[in-house]
């Protein structure tokens, strides 16, 4: 834990997969629960299967493929509903978080529309209530378009955020692996519509493509943040663009490390010496705290151990989290 951040600090989080962010041992309960056959019947074996291990983990697409198990375990409206609420209780106590941003796609927790999209966000809504009878946490579901899917697929993702918009909904995303038939201008109707009716906005861009999809995204769908972004370092013009737009980023360090996006610690320093130097809003997040066997505290730690950040740049980027937070 942080040495200088006690307890009693409270932390903000906008950037956490719920396909990665659920306990192992949780998730072990809900598949046997569901009768869900496994690969292994060992335990541990299976704890390698959804924990990231470097030595298993050698790009991004690695990476991605993991989610291919937790997904089809998630895929049902009581294990939404198990995962939603024990990933906020964890987030608060194990890290104080008092405002998490939890973000997943519905189409991809319904086995091919074998299960109903709205049961789906319904279970996803009652983990919330479950969770805030328990625990000071407010929180708000980002739901993930995919770069997989078709646009009419993703306008059906917008319908179920819109309509739920009331219920715990709060913006969307677009996630996903990369497809060379995919394009950002393909979605600018779908993010102006989201915008005018109070969506906040986010996109994966600047991870596993390099700068320009950053400035692909800025000019098709100007969104409010960016999640992770940090290959905009790759080209000033790009951090000008971010910075004029007062686009904050939601960085994610040991996601980067290890999926190859960031290659080391030193490369890790130029990446946040350069947003520093552009002033450029950040904010620090797990990506999926379970799967990355990591916590919130744990990569504040990691940055500050490591003379990354200092304790005034860790308390500004949590600052930068709760302003720019989708939840009002």
């Amino acid at each position: 834990m942080s040495h200088f951040l006690g307890p009693q600090t409270k932390l903000a989080e906008l950037h956490v997969h719920l396909g990665s962010s659920v306990d192992p041992a949780v998730m072990w309960e809900i598949a046997h629960a569901q009768g869900i056959r496994l690969p292994t019947k060992d335990y541990w074996r299976f704890v390698d299967m959804v924990t990231v291990n470097p030595r298993k983990v050698k790009s991004f697409s690695d990476y991605l493929e993991m989610f291919k198990w937790t997904e089809l375990i998630q895929s049902s409206p009581l294990a939404i509903e198990q995962s939603v609420y024990h990933t906020i209780a964890g987030a608060y106590r194990k890290n104080n978080i008092t405002l998490l941003e939890l973000r997943f796609n519905p189409m991809k927790r319904n086995r091919g529309g074998e299960q109903d999209l709205d049961q789906i966000m319904m279970a996803a809504v009652r983990g919330i209530d479950r969770s805030s009878l328990e625990y000071p946490v407010r929180t708000g579901l980002i739901i993930c378009l995919d770069r997989t899917f078709d646009v009419k697929r993703n306008e059906i993702l917008l319908e179920k955020a819109l309509r739920f918009q009331n219920r715990g909904v709060v913006g969307i995303d677009m996630a996903g692996p990369s497809n060379p038939d995919f394009r950002y201008s393909d979605y600018r109707d779908i993010y102006q519509r989201a915008r005018e009716k109070g969506l906040g906005l986010t996109v994966h861009a600047g991870e596993d493509e390099g700068h320009g999809s950053v400035r692909q995204v800025i000019k098709h769908l100007s969104p409010d943040r960016i999640g992770h972004g940090v290959r905009s370092i790759e080209n000033d013009k790009t951090m000008e663009m971010v910075r004029e737009n007062g686009i904050t980023l939601e960085v994610c360090p040991s996601s980067n490390l290890n999926t190859r996006v960031i290659k080391g610690v030193g490369h890790m320093k130029q990446t946040f010496r350069s947003l520093e130097k552009n002033h450029i809003k950040y904010t620090i997040n797990t990506d999926g705290p379970e799967m990355l066997m990591t916590n919130l505290r744990g990569e504040i730690d990691f940055l500050l151990r490591n003379g990354i950040l200092d304790e005034d740049d860790v308390l500004r980027a949590n600052r930068y989290a709760f302003a720019a937070s989708f939840i009002r």
